[in-house]
């Protein structure tokens, strides 16, 4: 299926690995140009190499820190008027609900809540005046499902979402949508660092930390980067205008809520 976006252009964040990374190339793979950002010049490189050895399009990398004013304005310098952007950010740690201080709310606000809707902000406008933008929030299952220990997670991505919700009905008729994708135990290295933390808090193996994330998911395995950034691909995609304001859930069929 041609999603008839080649020749667009995409900002991701936060893509030099892990779920950007994969949203990153299944755009690329569909002939979108995209300029990719993380914080580690070697992260960069080897992703911006990879993506053009395999598809041929145009790549940006940018080194910054989304989380801050002099990131994101270094980030829209590089592509000012992109048609897609892709919302990534690394997730608040788990905890006790009750360890959590002022500052760490703070900081997953900042990070998960106000960086991506000031990315959103500095972009939509263009879009708007070209008639077509196609925004896409990386959030959490944790927004629909929330456990108090990933609460921050919960908290500030929730947020996000009802902001993003009431923009998305003022720009649907520019031909703009903004989604949001719902990952839950995608096999990245924020799993590994999940399950590690679950072994240390338990006193239990990494292995078997491992298996028990594994065994909560319905679909009994956990899911790979490649379905994650294909299915971000196609909510990009120009055959995708009708669909806005959607919470779309990546999880196996583990969600037992009915909407």
């Amino acid at each position: 299926m041609d999603l008839g976006i080649a020749g667009k252009t995409a900002l991701v964040t936060a893509s030099s690995r892990g779920l950007g990374r994969a949203c990153a190339m299944a755009l690329a793979e569909e002939g979108v140009n995209v300029t990719i950002n993380g914080l580690r010049e070697e992260n960069l490189t080897k992703t911006a190499g990879a993506i053009r050895e395999q598809t041929g399009v145009q790549v940006t990398a940018v080194a910054a820190d989304v989380n801050t004013v002099e990131g994101r304005t270094t980030l829209l310098a590089a592509c000012p008027d992109p048609d897609i952007l892709v919302n990534n950010n690394w997730g608040p740690p788990p905890g006790d609900w009750v360890s959590f201080e002022y500052e760490d709310w703070l900081k997953a606000v900042e990070s998960n809540m106000l960086a991506p809707i000031m990315m959103i902000k500095g972009v939509v406008g263009g879009m708007r005046r070209r008639k077509f933008g196609r925004i896409v929030n990386i959030t959490s299952q944790m927004v629909k499902s929330p456990f108090s220990v990933m609460a921050l997670s919960a908290g500030a991505r929730a947020g996000l979402t009802a902001a993003c919700k009431a923009l998305s009905r003022d720009v649907a008729a520019d031909n703009v949508t903004i989604n949001n994708l719902l990952p839950e135990r995608i096999d990245t290295e924020r799993q590994v660092y999940m399950a590690r933390r679950r072994a240390e808090s338990s006193g239990m193996t990494y292995e078997a930390a491992r298996q028990e994330m594994v065994e909560s998911i319905a679909a009994g395995r956990m899911g790979t980067p490649d379905e994650f950034g294909r299915a971000c691909a196609y909510l990009c995609s120009a055959h995708s205008g009708y669909i806005s304001g959607q919470n779309l859930q990546l999880d196996g069929g583990s969600y037992r809520g009915a909407f």
